[in-house]
């Protein structure tokens, strides 16, 4: 089955409004693992504006699961990554404007500081991947940059409804099968929900998908349990 790693960067975005302890996204996440989440995300942005350095500390020394760290390119964030204990790591675009990260990585355009990063982190033992459009040149550049997997980018497929979504679909499919073709593994995950996950969890060959904001969200109301509960029985039954 596909496996499900829950974002819990918006847990710590609720925290960090007071500044304060609550709630505490450690604890959170070993509410979304004891409810049935395959690992968990988080991203440490260089403005820090949601998870601190010592969550992920404690989220490394805590959780039982696999611990998911995103980071941008920037050589602060790349080193921490390196020290963080982590067993895979999500290279993505960071721009501290954005709201959200706002499109893939620029894989062409990065290659100098990929071919930096990319070994340091897997010497350290951790899985690759990239954050990337399903577009094939960014595609083909992932596959010659010594990432293991891409994580294909479903903002736009989440954002678009009727027959743009049906072609953003269309353009994730043949991402995601490119991807296969030329040895990459392939997760997904930006902007999905429990109305429009179960079409990406039928894409070809998808190992994993990363959702945060929607399962936080309905956490409010119904509680962590029933929020992952309901999630995984989508995703399995597409």
């Amino acid at each position: 089955m596909v496996r499900l790693h829950v974002n819990i960067d918006h847990v710590a975005t609720l925290r960090q409004a007071r500044r304060g302890l609550e709630p505490d996204p450690v604890a959170w996440a070993l509410a979304a693992e004891a409810a049935g989440a395959d690992g968990i995300t988080c991203h440490l942005r260089k403005d820090r504006r949601h998870i601190q350095d010592a969550d992920v500390v404690q989220l490394r020394a805590r959780i039982g699961t696999l611990l998911n760290l995103e980071s941008s390119l920037d050589p602060e964030m790349v080193a921490i990554a390196e020290a963080s204990g982590a067993e895979a790591f999500c290279l993505v675009p960071e721009n501290r404007k954005e709201v959200t990260t706002e499109g893939g990585l620029d894989v062409l355009g990065e290659r100098a500081r990929l071919s930096d990063a990319i070994p340091r982190l897997v010497a350290v033992g951790g899985a690759v991947s990239l954050f990337i459009d399903p577009e094939p040149e960014q595609i083909r550049a992932s596959a010659d940059s010594g990432a293991t997997f891409i994580e294909l980018h479903t903002g736009s497929y989440a954002n678009a409804s009727g027959e743009q979504r049906a072609a953003e679909l269309r353009r994730l499919s043949e991402g995601a099968s490119l991807a296969l073709e030329l040895g990459l593994r392939v997760n997904a995950g930006h902007g999905l929900n429990y109305e429009n996950v179960g079409p990406c969890a039928k894409l070809p060959g998808i190992e994993e998908l990363n959702i945060g904001h929607s399962i936080v969200s309905r956490a409010t109301f119904g509680g962590v349990a029933e929020a992952i509960a309901t999630m995984r029985a989508l995703i399995a039954g597409a």
